[in-house]
This record gives C-alpha cells, sequence and structure tokens, in this order.
C-alpha cells in the first residue's frame, strides 16, 4: 500500500508528496497569516488521506465540520456534553478508531480549551491495547498552546498546555501524530512547535516570523524576504515526509469547502439615498428609548483669583439622612425552599443556562424582601438540584441526609438526576424512567441519559439490574436502597 498522498506541485509543476507514514512519527507544523490558506492545506491532508488513518480534528471555528459528510467524519459538538463525557468519547474514539471532528465554535476560549484539554488528555490516557495510528489535527493551534498568558485563566492555559504539550512530546509511542497549524510561531509555545519535523510554511509579513520560519526550513536569513511574497496557498516544505531541501508546494485542490465564506467584492444595494435615509431612521424613536448624546462644551478653565475665591468659601453640604434599611426576614431558610420550589415547577427550568436562573433566583428572593440570601453561584446551583429532585423538607430525613452527602462527589449536572433516583429508592417506589431523567437533566436525548447513568455506575455510586422484562432497577449501595422495578 502507498502510504504517499499528492499534495501539490512544485514550481516545475512535478508532484510533491507527503508520506502520511513518515509522518505519523515526525509531526507537521503549518504557519501562515489569516488568508495564507492554512485551513485550505489541512483540509487537502485531511481529504487525501481519509481512506488510509484515523483522523481526529480540534476545530476552533467550525470549518472542518463540512469534513463529515463525505468522508464519514463524526461530529462532536463541544458545548453539548458535560466535562465527564468529553472524556468517555474520547476513550471510546480510541478503542473504536473512529475519525471525528470536535468543533469548538459554540465556545468561550476558556471553554475551548478546557473542553481540548480533557479531548487531548483521553486521547493521550487510553490504554496501551488502544494505541491505533491517528492523526490529530490542532487548527490554531495558539490558542491551545499559547506562548504567553492572555486574558484567559491560569487553570485553563495549564491544563490545555499541558495537553498539547503530551501531544507533541510524548504522543509517538502512543500513535498519535500533531500537525498543527498556527498564524503565528512566536504565538505558539516553543516546546510545542520544537516537536515538529516537518514544517509548511505559507505567507507571513513580521520580521520575528520570517526569521523563524527561515531558520526552521535551514534558509538564510536574507532568504527569508521570500516567505513574505508567497501566494495565498503556496508554501515552503521541509521536512523527512516531505523533502530534504526546502520546496515550493502550490496546495492540490480540494473537495468539500468551509462554512465561512472569504471575504469578496459586493457591491452596495441600488438605492437611493433618500431610500437608504428613510430605511435608517424608520421607527427610530421606538427602537431605541436613550437620546441622542449632547456634545458637551467644556468649561473655560477658572481665573486663579476666581479659584482662590470658591475655595475658600466652600462649604461642605450636609450628609442627608440615611434612610432606615427593611428589615431582613430572621428565618430565611423557609423563604428559600418556597422560590426554589416556585422555580423547579416551572416547565422547561432545566433547560435554562445557570447564570439566568441564578439571576431569576436573585430577582424573586428580592420580591420577598430578602436582599441577603447566602447563596453565592455554586450553592445555588447545588440548591437548585436539590429542588429539582423534590427533596424539600424531606432532605433532614436520614436515607436522604446521607444522599446528600453522597452527592458532594458527583459532578454538578448530574446531582438532581442521582438525588431523584436515592429518593426513589429511599420511598421504595419505582425508578424513575428516561423522560423524567432527561427532563430534569436538561436534554431531549435518552442516548445521553443512558450514558450519565453508565456514568454514576462506573463511579460505583449506583447498581443497576434489568431484567428479562426490560424493567430497571436502581441499587444505592452505601445506602443499602434499591428502587422498585419500572
Amino acid at each position: 500500500m502507498n502510504a504517499s498522498i499528492l499534495l501539490g506541485s512544485d514550481k516545475t509543476g512535478a508532484p510533491v508528496q507527503l508520506d502520511i507514514e513518515e509522518l505519523l512519527a515526525t509531526r507537521l507544523l503549518v504557519q501562515g497569516n489569516s488568508g495564507s490558506g492554512k485551513s485550505h492545506l489541512l483540509r487537502r491532508l485531511l481529504e487525501e488521506s481519509a481512506g488510509m488513518v484515523q483522523q481526529v480534528i480540534i476545530d476552533p471555528e467550525g470549518d472542518f465540520v463540512s469534513l463529515a459528510e463525505p468522508f464519514g467524519h463524526v461530529v462532536i459538538d463541544g458545548s453539548a456534553y458535560a466535562d465527564a463525557e468529553i472524556g468517555v468519547i474520547g476513550a471510546r474514539i480510541r478503542e473504536h478508531r473512529a475519525s471525528v471532528i470536535l468543533a469548538l465554535d459554540g465556545l468561550e476560549i476558556d471553554s475551548q480549551m478546557r473542553c481540548a484539554a480533557l479531548f487531548l488528555s483521553a486521547l493521550f490516557d487510553a490504554p496501551a491495547k488502544h494505541w491505533y495510528p491517528a492523526l490529530v489535527i490542532v487548527d490554531e493551534a495558539q490558542v491551545f498552546a499559547p506562548a504567553a498568558a492572555g486574558e484567559v485563566s491560569d487553570e485553563a492555559r495549564r491544563t490545555s498546555l499541558a495537553a498539547m504539550t503530551n501531544l507533541m512530546c510524548r504522543g509517538r509511542k502512543r500513535g498519535l501524530a500533531g500537525v498543527i497549524a498556527t498564524q503565528r510561531i512566536a504565538k505558539l509555545a516553543k516546546n510545542v512547535a520544537a516537536e515538529a519535523s516537518n514544517f509548511l510554511m505559507g505567507r507571513t509579513f513580521l520580521d520575528i516570523d520570517m526569521a523563524r520560519a527561515a531558520d526552521l526550513l535551514g534558509m538564510e536569513r536574507r532568504q527569508a524576504e521570500q516567505i513574505r511574497d508567497l501566494e495565498r496557498g503556496h508554501f515552503l516544505g521541509l521536512g523527512p515526509a516531505i523533502s530534504r531541501r526546502p520546496v515550493a508546494v502550490k496546495v492540490g485542490a480540494v473537495q468539500t469547502s468551509a462554512r465561512s465564506v472569504s471575504p469578496g467584492l459586493m457591491p452596495p444595494p441600488p438605492s437611493s439615498p433618500q431610500e437608504m435615509e428613510a430605511l435608517l431612521h424608520a421607527d427610530l424613536d421606538e427602537a431605541t428609548s436613550q437620546p441622542a448624546p449632547v456634545m458637551r462644551r467644556e468649561p473655560e478653565p477658572a481665573k486663579p483669583d476666581d479659584l482662590h475665591e470658591r475655595i475658600s468659601g466652600f462649604t461642605a453640604p450636609l450628609p442627608p439622612e440615611a434612610a432606615p434599611e427593611p428589615s431582613e426576614p430572621e428565618d430565611v431558610e423557609p423563604l428559600l425552599r418556597e422560590v426554589l420550589a416556585e422555580m423547579t415547577a416551572e416547565e422547561g427550568c432545566t433547560f435554562q443556562p445557570a447564570a439566568t436562573l441564578f439571576q431569576d433566583f436573585n430577582v424573586r428572593c428580592r420580591m420577598r424582601g430578602l436582599r441577603r440570601h447566602g447563596l453565592d453561584a455554586m450553592q445555588f446551583k447545588r440548591r437548585f438540584a436539590v429542588a429539582l429532585a423534590g427533596l424539600g423538607d424531606e432532605a433532614d430525613a436520614a436515607e436522604l441526609g446521607e444522599a446528600l452527602r453522597l452527592a458532594e462527589g458527583v459532578p454538578d449536572d448530574l446531582v438532581a438526576p442521582f438525588l431523584m433516583i436515592a429518593k426513589a429508592a429511599a420511598e421504595g417506589a419505582p425508578c424513575p424512567d428516561d423522560d423524567t431523567l432527561a427532563r430534569i437533566y436538561g436534554t431531549n436525548s435518552l442516548g445521553r441519559v443512558r450514558r450519565l447513568l453508565e456514568y454514576l455506575e462506573k463511579m460505583g455510586l449506583i447498581v443497576i439490574r434489568t431484567d428479562f422484562g426490560g424493567r430497571r432497577t436502581v441499587t444505592i449501595p452505601e445506602l443499602n436502597l434499591t428502587t422498585l422495578a419500572a
């Protein structure tokens, strides 16, 4: 079997091959400014090698999801899964050799870094029997392995950088070959960039980036100027998987295209100035309740004599009498339970973001005269989960008190389903069905419900039994409680 793909052609029109088998052992770094054709190059590599090797793509902009239908990749929306689920999916990808695209465009930068770190760590930590060869393509790698601290949290940066370092430094022995693309090498952590032995350098303009690219390609500094003159889709390549000497590569055509569209010329609509003015001013009074900003003239500077007179004659105004603060209720717990019960009774409450629910909780408390309820966002999330499970005043019972203790080690998004099962077991009631657990979890996917039950069972919190009639019972070993069959 030929292990090479046709990457493109050189200046003479001769084909330039990329040896995939060699690439698996030596890794690849792609650099180029925005618009230089990095994504086009990666797409060419992915399309040509799709039938040869497993592919795992970290896609922060969602550009590569168009590969899914023609080439059989599975798209994983990072925003739709919890942390634990991402880890389980990463392990299963290695086990089943699935080619996947982790789309992170629905997440903020902090969440992107954390999700990618969990995902890469799961690939890296797979058992040795699942160390099959796989290309791991990371687009915009400077996001996940930044050279310096930015506006993201230190924790997200550390975990993401550690995962990228493992991929590039230690991934080869586990069958993982990193292919990383970045706009600027200077923005990429050095210990990540240094592990690549193959390079494809596209157009870049900053002197420091040209100098580093020339060094990596084994070119003299005076030759670095040609990197600035490269056309879109043209790269200089070097490495054991490409060529032993620097070679100019014009990347070949691709079959698919990105969702994003390159900017092009578009004439304005053929409207007259009067029509456009009418459109811009239509219903302007209704569209905004704020008055137009008024340009305020700066006062003229005071003369020294006037200023001295104003200062000497200044008399401090008497402080206004402070209004008496409204008294707080002495016992806030009944009010908290009342508010939480009211919120959990509303249809669709579990499908709202936690921040929205917390804001609604604060407003409802103030409407009842309770300004200081004493709960932060994380404490509210736990109390809301307890209320969702139907544990109000009953939470003081011995069995349910132990269940609350067990729930302290459960991820936040799984607390409500776990406590609902524990409540059913304590009452000797049937196990909640999948539809009920899906509603309280905040999902329409019954598959996700089954995955969360499997996760709780792996944690040792529950034991699931299903008889031949398909009826399910759930046991909580530490509480010695079991639900009825349902």
